[in-house]
């Protein structure tokens, strides 16, 4: 029987934590019809020589609820070998809509996700109401990749509760009835899980608090009860726990959320993360997770597998110098002339005698923390590292901005605006807000090699113009696979398994997530030793000419989606097999 695909020779990793092996993998009609050694023609073969062959990665944490209606290519994930996209997180999304609410949903995403609200209006056509009716326009659309979702709690709380949810008054009890109605229904339809919003940081455009973000332990535990009733679903949940809005300290918060995973006797994901402020918070939740999880929950510690931070540079939309008059003189100004300004001693006395002001404010969605973290900007910059001839996620805390200020007696304001003003003003300046209070990764290392581990938290699709993690697996693969220089590193296998195995385990998608027979044919051919990561830079290609970070990838031989190549060197091939996954009814 001639095959589709026959990718030839390559090292098979196949995603359940076993040892690799050398073999054959024949597609045909979108499936793994062989693996190990075929003799078998085809119409295409790949040569896997020298290369590893992998599932295809499957991201949990995204945000394309919107770019996934508009756009085809679903970049930066399918750059970076993911397959299978989870939409829906943190509590924010596009369905269930009671018409006229569009705007309130487009200043919800924009606020929290930081996606541009005009990009947005333009992109989306809005033809559904209810979940399944949007999950429906995603069917009909075309994409590289496949996209999976969540029943998000905001655009329910909204859709039950209208103008009520925009005051963050309390669910009565008819409201928590019919929202469980709603994200029933939205289960049903082939959402895989539900997902709630807890995180302080998370606001709207206009800066107003997230409606779902002071929901109490009677709506949470009443909404998620629903899923004892359906078949197999899951909860995620985003949270600061010890600030969490209608959380109060750290326990009453965890023990919230351990009450709505055992009412729903669902697995739940949670953010993860070490905290500036709360240095010791990542270790405390890990503890309670275990010591849940020995009671009968099931807790996943939802990780990154390096800092979570922002890129900043002179073209993205947030950088400490729009708190200075100083620097609002020129801004307005062509890049090119910008940046010959900036480099100018008047500029820089200027910048250094300027009085910073503030920019959260009733109207936009920028925290107080970063009023906070500009008015101490000389003890912030320890963590402000410039990216200007290469890209190190792991940089010595000898380079950072501050340290940069130390050895030339500039302030570390003027120091900052060389840094951005680099690379002709194309330069990043990394500051890596959580995970990295050691200035290394040794926190991280203890997340990953963590029983609970989820790796998540890449957000890709969203905070489009201040981050671009949604390269998270190539950088596991790249550093903790094969670069790392101190402390451990990952097993080829063991990090394949966590972006594979491990993350549809997590759902129960029976189909993907390893290499073997009758398995989906979404999988990755990779030459490991070429895997890098390019520089990032800003692209001008959403709707309505918005803005984002992306990052390339090298060293993809080739992606497969349902058995067909949709990237090959590294290079879109035009393909577009991608589909919704619907969660099963049995």
């Amino acid at each position: 029987m001639e095959m589709d695909v026959i990718i030839r020779g390559g090292t098979i990793v196949d995603g359940s934590g076993a040892a690799p092996f050398t073999g054959d993998i024949a597609i045909r009609q979108g499936r793994i019809e062989e693996i190990g050694k075929t003799t078998a023609s085809a119409r295409q073969t790949i040569d896997a020589q020298g290369a590893i062959v992998t599932p295809g990665f499957i991201d949990v944490h995204t945000h394309y609820d919107g770019q996934a209606i508009w756009d085809e290519t679903m970049a930066p994930s399918v750059q970076h070998g993911v397959t299978t996209a989870f939409m829906g997180n943190c509590g924010v999304g596009f369905a269930p809509l009671r018409p006229g609410q569009e705007e309130v949903l487009i200043r919800l995403m924009e606020g929290v996700e930081d996606i541009p609200g005009t990009a947005l209006a333009e992109g989306l056509d809005w033809k559904w109401e209810g979940f399944g009716q949007y999950l429906d326009r995603l069917d009909a659309g075309r994409r590289t990749i496949n996209v999976a979702t969540q029943v998000p709690h905001d655009p329910v709380r909204l859709y039950v509760m209208g103008e009520r949810a925009e005051r963050r008054e309390p669910a009565t009890a008819d409201d928590i009835a019919r929202m469980r109605e709603l994200v029933k229904e939205g289960l049903m339809a082939g959402a895989w899980a539900f997902s709630t919003g807890r995180t302080d940081g998370h606001r709207m455009a206009d800066g107003k608090d997230t409606p779902a973000s002071i929901a109490n332990e009677e709506e949470l535990v009443g909404i998620a009860s629903v899923l004892k009733e359906l078949p197999f679903r899951t909860l995620s949940a985003v949270s600061d726990f010890d600030q969490a809005q209608g959380g109060g300290h750290f326990h009453a918060e965890f023990d919230l959320l351990e009450s709505m995973a055992n009412a729903a006797a669902r697995p739940i994901t949670v953010s993860w993360m070490q905290r500036m402020g709360a240095d010791a918070q990542w270790s405390r939740i890990a503890e309670r997770a275990t010591a849940a999880n020995a009671k009968g929950s099931h807790f996943r510690l939802q990780c990154a597998p390096r800092g979570i931070g922002t890129l900043m540079s002179l073209s993205t939309s947030f950088n400490p110098l729009l708190a200075f008059a100083t620097y609002h003189a020129v801004a307005g100004l062509p890049l090119a002339e910008r940046v010959q300004a900036m480099r100018q001693d008047a500029f820089l006395k200027a910048l250094a005698q300027d009085t910073p002001m503030k920019l959260s404010q009733a109207g936009n969605a920028i925290p107080p923390a970063a009023d906070a973290a500009i008015q101490n900007l000389s003890e912030v910059a320890k963590m402000m590292f410039p990216i200007d001839r290469g890209v190190n996620y792991e940089p010595d805390l000898r380079t950072s901005i501050h340290a940069r200020s130390l050895a030339s007696g500039r302030t570390v304001v003027e120091e900052l605006a060389l840094a951005l003003a680099a690379e002709e003003g194309l330069a990043f300046v990394y500051f890596p807000i959580y995970n990295y209070l050691s200035g290394d990764f040794s926190v991280v290392e203890q997340m990953l090699f963590h029983p609970l581990a989820q790796l998540g938290l890449g957000d890709s699709g969203a905070h489009v113009a201040t981050i671009s993690d949604g390269a998270f697996p190539t950088f596991l693969l790249q550093h903790w696979v094969r670069d790392r220089a101190k402390g451990r590193r990952l097993s080829l296998e063991r990090a394949v398994q966590m972006m594979t195995g491990d993350q549809a385990a997590h759902f129960r998608m029976q189909d993907r997530g390893r290499l073997a027979v009758g398995m989906a044919a979404d999988l990755n051919v990779i030459d490991l030793e070429r895997l890098s990561l390019g520089m990032p830079y800003v692209a001008a290609d959403l709707p309505a000419g918005g803005k984002r970070i992306l990052q390339d990838a090298q060293g993809y031989v080739a992606t497969l989606v349902a058995g067909q190549v949709v990237s090959r060197g590294d290079q879109l091939t035009g393909a577009t097999p991608g589909a919704l996954l619907r969660a099963p009814l049995l």
